[in-house]
């Protein structure tokens, strides 16, 4: 069955690449361990930062509340999140995950990705990015 992603009918020249980032990736909030993986891989697409994504089962599952937000993009689809609970806060709609992405965004199917306004995300030991996800300023 076919599930192709109508953003790119409306934009051709729009792009989302998803490649291995093959580095070490650790996720924390405070001292809480939310997420370890050498599996994440990085997503690229026109107009935004680079969001890294990392399989769903190297997630600590203990600290994963679910939330009912839900949002949709023309060029992944629908997007769930999970808030994370730390033993001195509830860091609200922090991960969000892609269960059936449209059909050019399968390589995400199984993988979640942090706003890292709202975790500390380490690539190899150095602090990613902390403005979080979202658009450029070109």
């Amino acid at each position: 069955m076919s599930n192709p992603a109508p953003g790119f009918a409306k934009h051709p020249d729009y792009e989302v690449a998803i490649t291995p980032l093959n580095k070490s990736v650790q996720v924390r909030v405070g001292d809480t361990l939310v997420a370890e993986s050498d599996r994440a891989v990085l997503l690229t697409e026109t107009r935004h930062r680079p969001v890294w994504y990392l399989p769903t089962e190297d997630l600590k599952g203990d600290v994963l509340v679910d939330s009912a937000t839900e949002t949709y993009c023309p060029f992944k689809g629908y997007a769930s999140y999970w808030h994370i609970r730390t033993p001195g806060a509830l860091v609200e709609d922090a991960i969000w995950t892609y269960r059936a992405p449209f059909d050019e965004c399968l390589k995400i199917a199984s993988y979640a990705s942090f706003y890292t306004n709202k975790v500390d995300l380490y690539i190899d030991g150095e602090l990613a990015d902390s403005r979080g996800p979202g658009w450029t300023e070109d």
